[in-house]
């Protein structure tokens, strides 16, 4: 069944690569971004949104899903993160969710059910060294999670994803050498990093009837490294 899907960002990485897939199940998709980029090469109408200042939105009157992909990654020893820091983090992340939802709410209450995808990160679950500011961040969207799934039951679903480190060119920093990538994925009990279509596939998941029972959950893809150890 085709649904009609917000796309906050989408531009690259996860974001794209789920973009593909939604349209290739035949989802009807609208977006909004900073740039037009590579969605409106695929036809996919975007208009604007900048996460740091969102504005209002022009949207169809029915959603049956939104998906918010803006993130960061501000890594830095916690002395030297500045207050400008966290609040960038916490407005890319949050604030800038909380505009998105808050536009798309009308319309996917029109709808006779609908799905909201956030993402987070393993930095929440797993404390990681030099993450102080994103794990902040992400961990408010964790938390705007569970009250909104609370608070918009039974209609409207809201689920979260949680990543480890995936191969995106957010993370491009981390992952430009093939001795950074060997380095990573060793870190995972699963030996290996993020790919972003094993990603997609969670959120046309969390987005489709399959997933109808799931609501205030945090799901991590993260190779096991939040939860397990192989040594």
């Amino acid at each position: 069944m085709s649904r009609t899907i917000l796309l906050i960002g989408g531009n690259s990485g996860i974001g794209l690569a789920t973009a593909r897939l939604l349209q290739a199940q035949g989802n009807s998709l609208v977006a909004a971004a900073r740039s037009a980029g590579p969605l409106a090469e695929m036809g996919i109408p975007v208009q604007p949104f900048d996460a740091l200042k969102p504005g209002p939105l022009e949207l169809p009157p029915v959603l049956d899903g939104l998906v918010y992909f803006p993130g960061s990654i501000t890594l830095k020893p916690f002395h030297r993160l500045t207050p400008e820091d966290f609040l960038n983090d916490y407005q890319i992340n949050c604030l800038g969710a909380v505009a998105a939802l808050q536009a798309a709410l009308p319309a996917l209450k029109a709808a006779p059910s609908a799905s909201v995808v956030l993402f987070s990160t393993v930095a929440v679950a797993q404390g990681l060294a030099f993450h102080a500011s994103i794990a902040a961040a992400k961990g408010a969207v964790e938390g705007l999670t569970r009250s909104l799934a609370a608070e918009l039951a039974p209609q409207i679903r809201v689920n979260t994803i949680a990543p480890s480190l995936t191969d995106t060119p957010l993370a491009g920093n981390l992952l430009n050498s093939d001795t950074k990538k060997e380095a990573a994925a060793k870190r995972h009990p699963l030996q290996q990093v993020g790919d972003p279509d094993d990603v997609a596939r969670l959120v046309a998941f969390l987005l489709s009837d399959a997933s109808r029972f799931f609501t205030g959950q945090i799901l991590r893809p993260d190779g096991g490294l939040s939860s397990i150890r192989t040594f």
